[in-house]
């Protein structure tokens, strides 16, 4: 009975060291009497017991490594503490086993170096500008070691930048100063675009008044056109039917009669209402107009002469 149970538990040892099942995106190193024999990929794998083990165990997946935090001098003499995080990748199991006593030592202290190489090459207010160049150059100088450690360095990432509390207080005071000058600025250009429109809305306004002005005068020029060409017509008309009825039989006569009614009624009106007359110097020439007068109102029919009243018979005409 004891044998048998002997022999069971020897057969579940030899069956655990001889049956290896390795999990997804794992890789296991066997050795063979101590030395790299192969490589187990995933799934179930057959291993002779006492003479292979498997002597290291790595996964296949990406893995993020903080790297501690370290005071790093700029270019321009400024302490600045820097902090970051690393991912890799182990590419070739045999290496990361064999390459290195410990990659992931050797890794964070190449990326420490490798980070305070980078700062040292810039000014202070380019460290911040260029997080991305020194991104860059730690993972450049990472993989170029880390092939002989198996191990793939795919990006770092800088978490923190932390300059002295006086830097910090300096670059506060900058930026407050930077923003105040830009809402200066801000408030100058408002106040140039403010006058710009003002002036452009003037003189708007004033080629709209002007344009309307101009087409009001346009509009007045053409009414005293339009009216003066009516009168124009009109008169035309009148002088037109004038001469037409002087061409009649009687037309003279009766052009002298009017002719010399208006002279007289003339003469009247102005010794009524003034107290000094002006007579003029040949006086045979009123008493001839007179005479005209008088002699084509008795000769005249009262048609032509449409009721004209001769003048007074007591009117003082010097």
């Amino acid at each position: 009975m004891e044998i048998a149970i002997v022999l069971a538990v020897l057969a579940i040892i030899f069956i655990a060291r001889t049956f290896k099942i390795v999990p997804q995106q794992h890789a296991w190193v066997v050795e063979n009497l101590g030395k790299y024999d192969r490589t187990l990929t995933p799934g179930l794998k057959f291993v002779i017991p006492f003479i292979e083990r498997v002597a290291y165990k790595h996964s296949l997946k990406e893995v993020p490594l903080d790297v501690p935090s370290q005071i790093c001098i700029t270019k321009d003499n400024t302490q600045l503490q820097v902090d970051g995080i690393l991912y890799f990748q182990v590419t070739d199991p045999m290496r990361a086993s064999y390459g290195s006593s410990n990659y992931v030592a050797a890794i964070t202290q190449l990326a420490q170096t490798l980070l305070r190489s980078a700062i040292g090459r810039m000014e202070l207010d380019k460290t911040f500008e260029e997080r991305d160049s020194i991104n860059a150059t730690v993972v450049s100088g990472l993989d170029e070691a880390a092939l002989n450690w198996g191990v793939k360095v795919l990006r770092y990432e800088i978490k923190d930048l932390t300059p002295p509390a006086e830097i910090l207080r300096s670059m506060q005071q900058q930026i407050t100063a930077e923003r105040e000058k830009r809402a200066l600025i801000a408030a100058s250009e408002g106040r140039k675009l403010e006058q710009i429109n003002i002036a452009t809305g003037e003189r708007e306004a004033y080629i709209a008044r002007s344009e309307g002005e101009r087409q009001a005068d346009i509009n007045k020029a053409q009414g005293e056109a339009a009216a003066i060409s009516a009168v124009a017509e009109a008169t035309a008309d009148a002088i037109n039917k004038i001469a037409a009825a002087i061409r009649q039989p009687g037309g003279i006569e009766a052009v002298n009669l009017k002719v010399a009614e208006k002279a007289v009624e003339a003469y009247a009106q102005l010794a009524q209402k003034n107290n000094t007359m002006i007579v003029p110097g040949n006086m045979s020439e009123v008493s001839g107009l007179i005479a005209t007068a008088m002699t084509l109102m008795k000769a005249a029919p009262p048609a032509n002469h449409g009721g004209s009243r001769p003048p007074p018979a007591n009117a003082d005409h010097r």
